[in-house]
Order: structure tokens, then C-alpha cells, then sequence
């Protein structure tokens, strides 16, 4: 009996397979509308294609990894990544700095495509990994007995990794292991447990585990925190600077601490005006060559979290000397810009400077002076201010109207604000709101960072540039055909070409076709990276020919070090040239710690997002989809959490339609940003992710 089910199923397997093979060529009949025979001999050529081939090219590179085993690695010298088969990987994973024979060959489409192996691996790029605890029962000759894995977190890794020293875990516990590899043809892999943070169900082990994984440090050293505090009892000097006697003041979030811009305006005669935009220097505390500055080249940035922040600085400097807390002396750097009467940038000035803050300006209640909501004590606390604020805002229209003119690509993708009470505990998750104050204050550091990029490149001064490349030609096709299909006059962008206009233009549009959260969602993952560089090259998604990081020192690397070559090359009449390297260093360090900190973010929002659904596992919920892959698809609540529904889960032969980025089957089909359905099945903590199960379409 148990033969004939072995044969029955293998025969099953077969003819399903087969059945599949016949859908897929009869499709590609239809669709090309040759016959079949023809559409088997392009099968046939592009699976095993023919002409001519290189000869085996060795380079070294590094190994990325998909979720369904093949990968690509880079090489230096080669415009396209090289495509490595599942078979050809070996026991490499995703971060190994490998060596791979590869070679080139043209398809049956006359494209030219490259395909390689991995025949060493040089150095290991992945040395521990973070997981889950759990038991295995497995055979040793007639034996069976337990043994202890660890489920990895990363998605990446598939592989079952074997406990070697448990280091006292036991199943269910979230740990950090070191992992213990063999060496290209060794498959095994086992790994021994350095450190147990407890329950993978407990909010404290999974939050330890992302800052060990994502290599945050939240501690300062003796010497750092000692050259802080001795840094921030300097008394305030006047010598060597200018002392701003104008209105000046900051405008911020109620709960920030490390106040590091300030802002003041003066519209003049002739109808142009001076924005003053202020920023702690943080430079003249942190030294060249001392502890705190090997501190900032590591961090590169501060974190924040959902319950708190881990900054760059110790709180001596970040809370203390550097915030422009209102009623104190502070040292600044002052960029004062000049513009038109249309709110173009004339000339841009800057100056050391020692400034004084009159308030702690605070984004709810400048919006409820404007909006006319303000209750009287507002009213009275920036009573001084109004004049001012008055022209702020009209600036910030004019700022406003000429972003929008030059091509500044608004995307239209929510934040979410995550209500803790006293104990950490979530009370609710709800869409960050931005009114005017901060969008106004956002406009003016765009211009304060494009005026100042443009003066150091004028003089040839080194900077540390924040550059944004235009979306890559496949990816970028790929979206506007997604935003064709949506009825979107995408037809008219070519993909190579695109300015940062078009696409501005048809985000806009879709936001008044009432899609613009989902084509926004859609474009970003089309986009390329903002990155910081050396070498200056226009921001595409702002629109921006010269953009450099200069508002916020307390917080980036990239801007302290913009800050210092100002400092030495402006005002000490250091030789340029000298910078050049410190540039290119600071670059590379900001570019590795942003990616860092957003990954960190994004796992503990995430984390906070799930404890709070964990409560409402089997309640219904309305979505929208936000994404379709081959493995399911993405809805999004209204407060910003996202989940998965999985393809295996859906009633119905549905499959991925890769070209209208759909999930259909032959009676409908899904795409993204419609509305759906949904009832919650799991919140998995440990991997911060969510499980929706589908319960229809909700028609408009």
C-alpha cells in the first residue's frame, strides 16, 4: 500500500508538472501569437542558450543573497551584478567576501548576461547570527535523540544551524550565536551561543537582540563621557565671532532635547529677505584626533527609537553645551542666505557666531497660532514672535511653490506615532501628523544645505555632499508600468531620462486619484538610495544640483564634518587639499551608519507595532494593499501596520503577475491600493512581523 501511494504521488508530481509546463507554453502562445513549436525553441534557448561564451573571468567581490537562494556579486569594472545560480552558491551567505569565476554570453535576445560561481570564500561577513532556540529530533545511525537549533531571524539564511555550545539556552529563548563554518563545500554549519536574552515572547530579549544585531551601542566610555564634561563647562567666548543680536529662536517637537537649529528672518526694503538659519557647532567641542571624535566617525548618528534615544554625543553636549536651549550663550554656525523676492537663493554668508535662543519654539503651537486655534496662553508666549512667524510662513510658501516648480518628489507615505504610557507600555498607533511649522522649518534647512553645498563647491572646499542618483532603468520601468496600469499618464516618462519633475507630477497625480499612498510606496522601492559622497552630484529626488548635510551636528556625522571643514579651511585658512580624505572617510561612515540606524528603527517600531496587534489577534480589520510579491500579498492598516497575507492561505488558484504587478486568478485579481478585508491570524515578536488571512474585496 504504502508503494502504490509512493508511486500514485510521484506520478501526481510528474503530471502536475507537466500540466504546468503546458499552461505556461500555452500563455506564451497566446501571448506572442506564434505557434508552439517556436515558443518551445525560445524556451529551449533561453534556458540553455547557445553562441558563443566567454572564457572564466575570476574576481573577487561580495556575496547578496535572495530569499530564494541564487544571489549576484558585484565586481569592480562590471556595470551589471553577477548572477549566481542556487547550485553555484556553495555555503556562502549573504555579506562574504567571496571569489567567483563567472563568464559572459549572449541570449537568444541578443542581451548580454553574465552567470558564475562561487569557488572560495575569503572572508566571512557574517560571523554571528540572532535567534530562536528550538528542538530537533534527529537520526545518528539507529539512534534518534533531541538537539537544539537556533531559528535565525534573518530571512535570509535558510539553512537549520545546530547548537554546538548552548551556553545554557533552552527552546524558546532568543540568543546571539557565533557562527562556526567549515569552508566552501562544507554545508554544515553550527553555531555556539554567546549571550541569552530571554523569552524570544518578551519585549526586553527581542528589543537587546536588534541593538546586539544591528551593532548599536547605547554605552559611553569613561574617557568619552570625561572629555564631554570637561568640553561642555568651557565658558562662552565672544573672541573671533559674531555676536546675532536679531530674534532668533528654535522650533521643535515638545519632547526634543538636543536643539541643534535655530532660525531667524528679516525681510528688507527692497522686498528680498535674510534667513538666518543657526546651528550649533558642535565642532569647536569635538576635537580632531580625540576620544569623542573616534566616537562620532563609529556612531555616525543618533538613533531614536520609540521609547528613547541612543545619541551620538553624550548627553553633556547633546542636551547640555550643544542645544540651543532658549536664555543661553551658545556657539552656532551661522549660514545667513539671501533671497529674491521669489524666495530663489541670491548669496549665502556664513559666520562663527554666539547666539542666544528666546524661546523653545514647539511645532503644535505655531500651527494652532496659524490655523487660529491657539488658546491665549500660546498666544502670549510667542507674543513677541508673530511678526515674525508671519513672514516665516509667507517665505515658506514661496519655498514651497518653487520645490514643487523644480521637481521636488513628495512621497506620500505615513509615519506612524506610537503612544507609550509612564512604563513603556503601546496605548495606540496612530499617523504622524505634519502641519505647516514643520514642513516650513523642513524648507528652510533645505535651503540653508543647498546654499552652503553650493558656496563650498564654488570655492572648491571639500564637503561631505548628500547625493540621491536617479532610479535605476529596470526597477524604474518596472514602476511605471505598475503606474500605467493604475491609469496613470506614466506613458509619457521615459524611464532613462525621467526628470525628478515628471515623476513629482505623477505622484501628485495619483494623490488626487486618491492612490498616492500606494504609488508612493511602489516608486520608493523603485528609487535609489540617498547616500552621502565626496564627490558632488545632484539630489534627484529633491531637485537639487548641490545638497550637502549641514543642519544637524548634534545628531549626523556628516554634517560635523562639513562643520569642521568650514571651521579649518574658512576660518583657520587650513589648506583645502588636507580635507580632501577626511571627506571621503566621513562620507563612507555616515553613508554604512544611517543604514544601520534605519534598519535598528525599523525593527523596534516594528516590534512595538506587533506587541500592540498581539492583543487583537482574530479581529477584522479594512486594508489596503501595499504591496504584491510571488509569496502573497501586503496590507496596510490605517495606523501603519503592515502584514502579510500568504498566497498559500488564498481560496483560489491565484499566482503573481509580475508585469501588472497583480495577485490574480481567473475571476479577479488584486493590486496595490485596494481595499480589502482582512482578520488578523498572527503577531510573531520574535520577527516583528504581522499575519493577515483574506476575507474579500471591499468595493468603492
Amino acid at each position: 500500500m504504502n508503494t502504490n501511494n509512493k508511486s500514485f504521488n510521484k506520478f501526481s508530481s510528474r503530471s502536475a508538472l507537466r500540466q504546468k509546463r503546458k499552461n505556461a507554453l500555452l500563455r506564451a502562445v497566446e501571448e506572442t501569437g506564434v505557434g508552439a513549436k517556436a515558443v518551445k525553441v525560445k524556451f529551449t534557448e533561453e534556458r540553455y542558450p547557445k553562441g558563443p561564451r566567454s572564457r572564466d573571468i575570476s574576481a573577487e567581490g561580495i556575496f547578496r543573497e535572495s530569499r530564494s537562494g541564487y544571489g549576484f556579486v558585484s565586481v569592480e569594472g562590471e556595470e551589471r551584478d553577477i548572477f549566481i545560480p542556487e547550485s553555484a552558491t556553495g555555503s556562502a551567505l549573504g555579506g562574504d567576501t567571496v571569489l567567483i569565476k563567472y563568464h559572459k554570453f549572449l541570449s537568444s535576445l541578443g542581451e548580454e548576461k553574465t552567470e558564475g560561481r562561487i569557488i572560495e570564500i575569503l572572508e566571512y561577513g557574517k560571523k554571528t547570527v540572532v535567534g530562536t532556540v528550538d528542538n530537533d529530533v534527529v537520526r545518528i545511525g539507529r539512534r534518534r535523540m533531541n538537539r537544539l537549533f537556533i531559528d535565525v531571524d534573518d530571512a535570509m539564511i535558510k539553512r537549520k544551524i545546530y547548537l554546538g555550545e548552548d551556553g545554557g539556552a533552552v527552546p524558546g529563548d532568543k540568543v546571539l550565536a557565533k557562527l562556526v563554518r567549515g569552508g566552501i563545500y562544507s554545508y554544515e554549519m553550527t553555531a555556539d551561543v554567546v549571550t541569552v536574552y530571554g523569552s524570544s515572547e518578551s519585549r526586553e530579549a527581542n528589543y537587546l537582540s536588534i541593538l546586539e544585531e544591528s551593532e548599536i551601542d547605547t554605552e559611553f566610555s569613561t574617557e568619552e563621557l570625561n572629555q564631554a564634561e570637561s568640553a561642555s563647562r568651557e565658558p562662552i567666548s565672544h573672541e573671533g565671532r559674531v555676536v546675532r543680536g536679531e530674534i532668533i529662536f528654535t522650533i521643535d517637537s515638545e519632547s526634543a532635547k538636543d536643539l541643534d537649529d535655530a532660525v531667524s528672518l528679516k525681510v528688507n526694503a527692497d522686498g528680498t529677505y535674510t534667513l538666518g538659519v543657526h546651528i550649533a557647532d558642535v565642532s569647536h567641542y569635538v576635537k580632531e584626533k580625540t576620544a569623542l571624535d573616534r566616537l562620532v566617525m563609529a556612531r555616525g548618528t543618533s538613533v531614536y527609537f520609540t521609547d528613547k534615544v541612543v545619541p551620538m554625543l553624550p548627553e553633556s553636549l547633546s542636551n547640555g553645551a550643544c542645544s540651543l536651549n532658549p536664555g543661553e550663550e551658545k556657539y552656532a554656525l551661522s549660514a545667513i542666505i539671501t533671497l529674491d523676492k521669489n524666495g530663489k537663493i541670491m548669496g549665502c554668508d556664513i559666520e562663527r557666531s554666539v547666539i542666544v535662543s528666546k524661546i523653545k519654539g514647539i511645532y503644535s503651537e505655531i500651527n494652532s497660532i496659524w490655523d487660529g486655534t491657539a488658546t491665549d496662553g500660546i498666544k502670549a508666549k510667542y507674543e513677541e514672535l508673530l511678526d515674525t512667524l508671519s513672514d516665516m510662513h509667507s517665505l515658506y510658501k514661496l519655498l514651497d511653490k518653487n520645490a514643487k516648480a523644480r521637481g521636488y518628489v513628495e512621497l506620500d507615505s505615513p509615519e506612524a506615532e506610537i503612544l507609550l504610557d509612564g512604563e513603556g507600555n503601546v496605548l495606540d498607533i496612530v499617523r504622524r501628523e505634519r502641519g505647516d511649522a514643520e514642513k516650513m522649518i523642513e524648507q528652510f534647512m533645505l535651503t540653508a544645505n543647498e546654499a552652503v553645498a553650493t558656496r563650498l563647491f564654488g570655492e572648491e572646499i571639500p564637503c561631505v555632499y548628500r547625493i540621491h542618483e536617479a532610479p535605476p532603468k529596470d526597477k524604474f520601468s518596472e514602476f511605471l508600468t505598475y503606474a500605467s496600469n493604475l491609469g496613470l499618464k506614466a506613458y509619457k516618462i521615459d524611464a532613462e531620462s525621467c526628470s525628478s519633475r515628471e515623476l513629482a507630477e505623477l505622484i501628485a497625480e495619483a494623490g488626487e486619484k486618491g492612490i498616492g499612498e500606494a504609488v508612493s510606496y511602489a516608486c520608493l522601492r523603485a528609487m535609489s538610495k540617498a547616500v552621502y559622497s565626496d564627490i558632488k552630484r545632484p539630489h534627484f529626488g529633491l531637485g537639487i544640483e548641490n545638497y550637502c548635510h549641514f543642519t544637524s551636528p548634534i545628531r549626523r556625522l556628516s554634517d560635523l564634518a562639513t562643520h569642521r571643514i568650514i571651521n579649518k579651511v574658512i576660518f583657520e585658512n587650513k589648506p583645502k587639499e588636507k580635507f580632501k580624505s577626511y571627506a571621503k572617510r566621513a562620507a563612507a561612515a555616515a553613508s554604512s551608519a544611517e543604514l544601520r540606524a534605519q534598519g535598528a528603527e525599523r525593527r523596534i517600531e516594528n516590534l512595538y507595532k506587533v506587541i500592540y496587534m498581539k492583543e487583537k489577534i482574530g479581529e477584522i480589520f479594512e486594508a489596503t494593499v501595499s504591496s504584491v510579491a510571488t509569496f502573497g500579498i501586503f496590507a496596510s492598516l490605517e495606523n501603519t501596520c503592515e502584514g502579510l497575507i500568504p498566497m498559500s492561505s488564498l481560496d483560489g488558484s491565484f499566482v503573481y503577475d509580475e508585469k501588472n504587478l497583480t495577485v490574480r486568478d481567473s475571476k479577479t485579481f488584486f493590486s496595490v491600493g485596494d481595499r480589502i478585508s482582512v482578520r488578523l491570524e498572527e503577531a510573531d515578536m520574535s520577527s516583528g512581523k504581522l499575519r493577515f488571512s483574506l476575507l474579500g474585496k471591499i468595493l468603492q
